[in-house]
């Protein structure tokens, strides 16, 4: 007996379903050849639904051909009728018209090209089953229709000409190239004319259809065919070398020159003529643009490494390097560093045409922007250029024009550089054209006026001893900037070393007597110095005139300090500087000084603390020297006594009231 416990067993087995256990995946790299859904999905449906194929039909006698032939030609006529344009429809109907009528299938041929008599493929096919079924002349008479309806596809005249040639017509053939000819093909047309003579020997044939040829198409590959067909089929070398010379005439300033003269260079140097190739090497560098020349300078560097010396191995290097600055200005041509640097190369170089021209070309790239920090390394350009002129050329009057184009160029009105007119002016003085100096000085001055223009001026009229003239200038100076103590003082030191003393006072006191200076403190010392000389003997005689130099100098300082005080309290530290030059010059006086006049006048320093602001908030502190002079002291003494009042009066008084 079978047992409760057996039975659920049984009934637990027979419910337990066993899963495949699942692969493990070893290789997880992609198949060489991928599979998409789609296809997975197209071959499924191709194994479901078999494709039907209708059981091959037997034909047993001629009227079911003829039955067979009509239906299938009805087959094509309507797809034809349905699809007019589809060319396709056409050819695959005359191809099986030429396997059962080849008569037939000429017509579909005729009929198609009325359809589209454009497509050369037609024209083609056409012709090829005429010639397969050795029609000659009736494939003849097709290419000759095509050619003239369609002249300018070139698989139509190749097809005719190469059916004449394998047929043995040569003249035939010859005579469909020349009627080709006239249309003016492209190039491969020419040179297939020029293969066919040459297969049949015909140089001078080919010769004159190549001259024809660079006629038609003036360009550098096709002179250089035409001179390596001279070498390799005639094997004349003057006439090559005549060819490639043709060619330069015609093409040197051609956008593929480039090739042209390597090709010439290759040339000579095959002929072993090394002079010849180095001059066409030259010859080239001079004439094509440096950017078109890449190819040229390498090749000329390799020709020079094998057959030049020390010194053609040189040049050939800095034509290299030529080649790189050409490169950097193409780039930039604002970049003025590589100006210079090219401008020194072709200065190392020595050709004074070419230094010349990339001066000039450098002096073109005037800068975009009308402001100083942009002109400040052009400038300089002008100014190398002016110097070269001038002293290597020995070309004045270039030099002078040089200088007189930059002049007119920078923008006076916004602002100038005093180095250029300076450099002018020198260089009329060089050339002992005095008027010409002062001219260019006084139309700066009226243009530009700057502190050097003036010094320079004034300097050269000293120098030639015109006292009126320095004068003048200087009063023009102090017109121009009355505020500039330089200016005071040297005017004063010039009438000085004339002897006028009494002009020279006046002008201290002109220039102390004005609201605005820039450095004061400088002006009061150099007057204090001037009252303060005195003859250098120390007899009696002079003694006392001595004495009264020494008076006129405390008076000026005397001055000064009241000035300061009253006038300028908040220059303490040129205060300062004041009374440290009198303390000096009272000790160089030695027992006529009153040091002890000075000293109780000098202030205490102080070292301060303070922040420092910048844009981004404060950042740190920092250390300053401050003045506390004696009338400072005692003010400030005296609110420290005011302050112990009161709080000694407001103490007391609290006292009281408790």
């Amino acid at each position: 007996m079978v047992s409760d416990k057996d039975t659920d067993d049984l009934t637990r087995k027979n419910k337990k379903v066993n899963l495949p256990r699942p692969s493990r995946v070893k290789n997880k790299t992609p198949a060489p050849i991928q599979i998409t859904a789609e296809q997975i999905l197209r071959e499924a449906r191709e194994q479901q639904e078999p494709e039907f194929r209708p059981p091959k039909q037997k034909i047993t006698d001629p009227t079911e051909l003829a039955d067979d032939r009509l239906r299938k030609r009805k087959l094509f006529e309507d797809q034809v009728r349905r699809a007019r344009q589809d060319i396709s429809v056409w050819i695959k109907y005359a191809t099986w018209e030429e396997k059962e009528d080849l008569n037939r299938a000429s017509s579909v041929w005729e009929r198609a090209l009325e359809v589209d008599y454009r497509n050369h493929t037609l024209w083609i096919k056409y012709a090829e089953m005429e010639i397969k079924n050795e029609y000659i002349d009736h494939a003849r008479n097709v290419l000759d229709r095509a050619v003239q309806l369609l002249p300018r596809v070139d698989r139509l005249w190749y097809k005719y000409i190469h059916m004449e040639e394998m047929t043995g017509n040569v003249a035939g053939a010859r005579h469909i190239f020349e009627r080709w000819m006239t249309w003016m093909p492209e190039q491969e047309g020419w040179l297939s004319y020029v293969k066919f003579e040459v297969r049949y020997n015909e140089v001078e044939r080919a010769r004159g259809i190549f001259e024809r040829f660079v006629q038609c198409h003036p360009g550098v590959g096709a002179w250089i065919r035409y001179a390596k067909f001279e070498v390799k089929n005639g094997g004349d070398v003057v006439r090559a070398g005549k060819l490639y010379e043709r060619a330069v005439e015609i093409l040197a300033d051609d956008e593929e020159a480039e090739q042209l003269f390597l090709a010439f260079a290759e040339f000579e140097e095959k002929c072993k003529d090394i002079d010849r190739a180095r001059c066409v090497y030259k010859f080239a560098l001079d004439r094509i643009p440096k950017g078109r020349a890449q190819d040229l300078y390498k090749k000329f560097v390799c020709f020079e490494k094998r057959y030049g010396d020390r010194e053609g191995i040189e040049d050939a290097v800095v034509g290299t390097r030529r080649f790189e600055y050409e490169d950097e200005i193409r780039k930039n041509p604002l970049n003025y560093d590589s100006w210079f640097d090219y401008i020194r190369l072709e200065e190392s170089a020595g050709n004074k045409e070419r230094i010349r021209e990339v001066y000039e070309r450098a002096v073109a790239n005037v800068p975009p922007a009308n402001e100083k920090r942009y002109w400040k390394r052009y400038i300089y350009l002008w100014i190398n250029y002016a110097l070269y002129e001038e002293l290597d050329t020995g070309e004045v009057e270039r030099a002078r024009e040089v200088y007189r184009e930059c002049l007119n160029l920078i923008p006076h009105k916004k602002f100038s550089f005093a180095k250029i007119w300076i450099l002018a002016a020198e260089f009329e003085i060089r050339q002992l054209n005095l008027t010409g100096a002062r001219h260019i000085l006084g139309t700066a001055i009226g243009k530009a006026p700057k502190e050097k223009i003036f010094k320079k001026y004034i300097e050269i009229e000293l120098q030639l001893a015109k006292i009126d003239r320095c004068r003048k200038l200087y009063d023009k100076y102090l017109l121009w900037n009355a505020q500039s103590c330089y200016v005071w003082i040297k005017y004063a030191e010039f009438e000085k070393s004339l002897g006028e003393t009494e002009r020279a006072r006046a002008l201290f006191e002109l220039a102390i007597s004005q609201l605005e200076l820039d450095n004061p403190e400088l002006v009061w010392i150099s007057y204090a110095k001037f009252e303060a000389e005195a003859p250098a003997k120390d007899d009696d005689d002079l003694l006392e005139e001595k004495r009264q130099c020494i008076k006129r100098a405390r008076r000026v300082f005397e001055r000064a300090l009241d000035y300061f005080i009253t006038s300028a309290p908040d220059k303490k530290e040129e205060r300062n500087m004041l009374l440290e030059e009198w303390l000096n010059m009272e000790a160089s006086f030695g027992d006529l000084g009153g040091v002890s006049l000075v000293q109780p006048k000098l202030p205490k320093k102080l070292k301060k603390r303070r922040q420092t602001i910048t844009d981004d908030g404060p950042a740190g502190y920092e250390e300053y020297i401050d003045y506390l002079f004696p009338e400072e002291s005692a003010t400030t003494n005296l609110k420290i006594l005011e302050a112990a009042y009161r709080w000694r009066k407001k103490t007391k008084f609290s006292s009281d009231e408790d």
